[in-house]
C-alpha cells in the first residue's frame, strides 16, 4: 500500500522549547532588520546633508567673484565723470540687475557707516579722526560687506573713528 499523504519537508515544532527558540530567532532577525533600516535612513540623511553642503559651497564659490564684479561697477559709477548719460544709465541698469540677482539668492549688503565696529561684520584696515561718527564706530567703508542668509560672505573693509 502506498502512502497518500503529501510529503512535507517542514515539520511542525514538537516542543515548547523549539517554539521558544524559533521565537527568539524571529525576534533577532526582526531586530537586525530594524537596525539595517535605521542605518539606511541615517545614511540617506547624511548624504542629503552632504549634498546640500556641497551645493551651498558651490554657490558660495560663484557668489564671491560676483561681489568683485559689483565692486568694479561701484568704482566705475563713482568715477564715471562726464560720460554720456546713455552709458551711465546702462552701467547703472547692469549694476541694479547684478544686485537683483544676488539679492534673489539671499545676498544682502552689510550696513557699515555710522554703525559700531563689529569684528564679525567689519575688517578694520585703519582708523581716522572723525567728527561725524562716535569713536569706535565705522567712519568710512572702503569695500562693502555682504551676508548670505546667516552666513557672512565677505566682511566690509572699513576705517574706524578714533
Amino acid at each position: 500500500m502506498e502512502n497518500t499523504e503529501p510529503n512535507n519537508n517542514r515539520t511542525a515544532p514538537e516542543s515548547p522549547a523549539e517554539i521558544d527558540r524559533l521565537k527568539q530567532d524571529l525576534a533577532r532577525e526582526h531586530d537586525m532588520y530594524l537596525r539595517a533600516l535605521a542605518d539606511f535612513d541615517n545614511y540617506r540623511k547624511r548624504v542629503e546633508r552632504e549634498r546640500a553642503a556641497a551645493t551651498r559651497g558651490g554657490k558660495r564659490e560663484i557668489m564671491r567673484p560676483l561681489l568683485e564684479v559689483v565692486d568694479g561697477f561701484d568704482r566705475a559709477l563713482n568715477h564715471i565723470g562726464s560720460a554720456p548719460s546713455a552709458l551711465t544709465e546702462g552701467l547703472r541698469a547692469l549694476h541694479r540687475q547684478l544686485l537683483g540677482v544676488l539679492e534673489a539668492q539671499g545676498v544682502t549688503p552689510v550696513q557699515s557707516v555710522g554703525e559700531p565696529f563689529n569684528p564679525e561684520l567689519h575688517d578694520a584696515i585703519g582708523s581716522v579722526e572723525s567728527e561725524e561718527v562716535e569713536p569706535g564706530a565705522v567712519a568710512e567703508e572702503l569695500q562693502r560687506g555682504y551676508r548670505w542668509g546667516d552666513e557672512m560672505l565677505r566682511p566690509a573693509r572699513v576705517r574706524v573713528a578714533r
